[in-house]
């Protein structure tokens, strides 16, 4: 099972934090994508390949609305290019970039089709005219110019041919999402928390939308988002994962209603953190948000404690056929001190373990 931790897209900072984490003995990094709250992760991803050699590089995650889906797959295609074969494109519908628009997530639909042309573009293939979805009003066809020859269809010439294609990963935490990211996604990447229950349901569900597409139940991989607090004060480390977590529940009751299993105790605080939730105080563990989270719901939808409880946690995790997790630790409006030792204790006992 292959362990990446995410982080900020810092123009400046991302190469020299890249640099530590592939020292580190982590498998790879990932950047968010929040145009409004951080760097662009193109830019940053891009430095982080010249100050590494062997680190993993993607999103974590771009979404399908701020940019269109031939830009995306230049941008990740560039980064895979520097870096010699090293790059992921992670993927969403969107929650604080679309937020700071004035926008909910994408719909699935929408989602859907530019999962779709994104892998085709990433594959060298072209993208009919007709199927990409730009207003009129806003760019009238090319055919309007009267040119005396044009392209037919949408085509990155430069990536046909150069070598293997950049697995895309779509994060997903509903039925219907993990359902099209099986079919139209290289792995799935659950946005489900840490509990076994919820994993193995996830994976279920992606293996009965591949066969009931035709397709190879076994030829999709699963990862996970998780968040992770390392203390053997287990108050210390529910408190570290408080901020993150709230982002990653929020995402199985983004509509207001708890998908996929969950304990009438834990669907009474997903509600509660629904109800609460301010995207001005996005990701921070100081948070109104963060106070609707008991003891308990952390415990499950976390991973968090000793090393030692950690690693059991991850193993049982892998155990079901994970091949990729992605942690998330300590954010913002917890102690630094604190934070720092969680991380060094993750990546002196748990991460080696692990990984063995």
């Amino acid at each position: 099972m292959q362990v990446w931790i995410t982080g900020v897209a810092s123009p400046r900072g991302t190469a020299r934090v890249a640099a530590e984490v592939e020292a580190a003995g982590w498998d790879g990094l990932l950047v968010v994508d929040s145009q409004n709250l951080s760097g662009d992760p193109y830019v940053a991803l891009a430095m982080a390949a010249t100050a590494t050699t062997r680190l993993g590089l993607g999103t974590g995650v771009t979404n399908c609305v701020t940019r269109h889906a031939a830009a995306t797959a230049c941008s990740i295609a560039s980064v895979d290019r520097i870096s010699g074969g090293r790059a992921v494109l992670g993927i969403g519908r969107g929650d604080s970039a679309l937020a700071h628009l004035g926008r909910a997530p994408a719909r699935p639909k929408v989602f859907e089709r530019y999962l779709r042309q994104l892998q085709t573009y990433l594959r060298g293939e072209s993208v009919p005219f007709e199927d990409i979805d730009i207003p009129a009003d806003v760019a009238p066809p090319l055919s309007g110019l009267a040119l005396a020859d044009a392209p037919p269809a949408s085509r990155i010439d430069w990536i046909a041919g150069r070598g293997a294609k950049v697995p895309v990963e779509a994060a997903a935490s509903g039925p219907t999402v993990i359902a099209l990211a099986a079919r139209d996604a290289d792995r799935v990447m659950f946005a489900l928390g840490a509990d076994e229950e919820r994993i193995a349901w996830g994976m279920g569900v992606a293996r009965k939308a591949r066969e009931a597409a035709g397709l190879d139940p076994a030829g999709i991989t699963f990862g996970a988002y998780l968040n992770c607090g390392c203390s053997p004060d287990i108050d210390v480390a529910r408190g570290l994962v408080k901020g993150g977590l709230t982002t990653f529940a929020r995402f199985s009751v983004m509509h207001g209603t708890a998908s996929g299993p969950v304990s009438e105790q834990d669907r009474a605080v997903l509600h509660k953190l629904h109800d609460a939730y301010d995207m001005k105080a996005h990701t921070r563990g100081d948070s109104a948000q963060a106070g609707t989270l008991t003891p308990d719901f952390i415990d499950r939808f976390a991973v968090v404690g000793s090393p030692d409880r950690c690693i059991e946690r991850l193993k049982r995790l892998a155990a079901l056929g994970l091949d990729k997790i992605a942690i998330t630790g300590a954010l913002r409006g917890v102690s630094e001190t604190e934070a720092a030792a969680s991380r060094a204790l993750l990546e002196r006992e748990v991460l080696p373990a692990v990984r063995s």
